[in-house]
């Protein structure tokens, strides 16, 4: 029997915010293929092309500006400089600088840039960077009277660290608590595997949400495929799914329906960096990074470190996690020297227990119903209770 699917829409069902503007001042990204390109990226966002005498007005104007300069013409520079300074109060630059240097680049960091890109900068960058920016421009979308639901992000610091089996494990030891109001939601377009973790083939995927053309109020706690423990599941698309497909209009609206539906959502992403989830991790409350044992992940996790702090997602509380610790790991590469090496010690450590954790996965159930007892149940409990908003909030206290 198929399961009827609510569409999901991403339209105008809710109050908008006041659009953002972004200006793009003319040959700062090339032609207007360029600027068409990155535009597609930000539906919800106004892109207007602005003309060398940028600002028009300290009264009015772009919410971000896009402006080019050649680093090695100092007069450029500084009339970048000088527009910088007459530009309204809130609006911010971003430099896509030419024959960059180390000077050039600080001086315009110091005189007020939001940000500084190298030429030619890649849409990849530019779609962060503008993302970081337009997460701080005041929208005004939810009410007070909105649930706000946890969203915990899982990043992996790499593939094969087994995130996914550990965001399955840890939703369930959460439902234990609440099972009524635990979601996990899968976002790893290409390679996600969560709703066969847990049995359930045929979960509502999010690609089943994207496809509809108009929104029913639905709700999720309700569409969304149910596991044995409580926890409601949002799937992987079934066939592979291009990572551009998600966009991060499309984002905000998933991560509000899930804060309304559900008390706790573990969000399980991919290792790769998109505007979307990028927004994604602006979104959440929390970031769990899971990694192994290992001078490749240990590296991956310093880069992923890295980029959380140049994209200012560091402000939130970020959960350090060692994942299928066994004695020959530790035995070629310390524990101690690995968080010496991050600079900080991990949060949880999860010990290696292929056989059950294998079990549980190929039977769809928590590690508990394969054995009861084992240190990896104990260790998973130990996380899924720092986990707990109850537990967040004192934590932030």
């Amino acid at each position: 029997m198929s399961r009827r699917v609510s569409p999901l829409t991403f339209s105008n069902t809710e109050p908008r915010a006041p659009q953002s503007r972004v200006g793009v001042v003319e040959g700062a990204l090339g032609g207007p293929e360029q600027v068409a390109s990155i535009a597609a990226l930000f539906p919800n966002v106004a892109f207007e092309t602005l003309d060398e005498a940028w600002p028009r007005s300290r009264e009015a104007g772009p919410d971000i500006i896009i402006a080019g300069a050649n680093g090695a013409v100092a007069s450029e520079v500084d009339g970048v400089v000088r527009r910088m300074k007459t530009c309204p109060p809130g609006t911010r630059v971003v430099v896509v600088l030419r024959a960059a240097d180390v000077a050039t680049t600080r001086r315009l960091s110091r005189e007020g840039a939001a940000d500084v890109l190298l030429s030619p900068v890649s849409e990849p960058a530019l779609a962060l960077s503008l993302e970081r920016l337009l997460s701080h421009v005041p929208a005004g979308t939810t009410g007070p009277t909105a649930k706000t639901g946890e969203i915990i992000a899982i990043l992996k610091a790499g593939g094969g660290v087994g995130a996914s089996a550990l965001a399955t494990q840890l939703a369930v030891q959460l439902a234990r608590q609440d099972a009524a109001s635990v979601c996990v939601a899968d976002l790893d377009l290409q390679f996600g595997a969560v709703s066969v973790y847990l049995d359930l083939p045929n979960a509502v995927t999010i690609a089943d949400l994207l496809s509809g053309q108009s929104l029913a109020e639905m709700t999720l706690s309700e569409a969304l495929a149910k596991h044995r423990s409580g926890v409601r599941v949002l799937g992987a698309p079934r066939e592979l799914m291009a990572l551009e497909s998600l966009a991060t209009a499309q984002v905000d609206t998933l991560v509000k329906r899930l804060r309304r539906d559900f008390a706790t959502t573990l969000v399980d992403l991919p290792s790769v960096w998109t505007a979307w989830t990028n927004r994604v991790l602006t979104l959440a409350d929390r970031i769990v990074l899971v990694s192994q044992l290992s001078v490749p992940h240990i590296q991956l996790m310093q880069r992923q470190l890295r980029m959380l702090g140049n994209q200012r997602l560091d402000d939130r509380e970020i959960l350090l996690v060692c994942n299928a610790l066994n004695s020959e790991q530790q035995a070629s590469v310390p524990l101690k020297a690995a968080e010496k090496a991050l600079g900080r010690p991990f949060d949880a450590v999860i010990p290696e227990d292929r056989r059950v954790m294998m079990d549980a996965i190929n039977q769809g159930v928590e590690v508990s119903a394969v054995k009861r007892g084992t240190k990896l149940e104990k260790a998973i409990a130990q996380l899924a209770m720092r986990l707990q908003p109850a537990t967040a909030d004192a934590a932030k206290r």
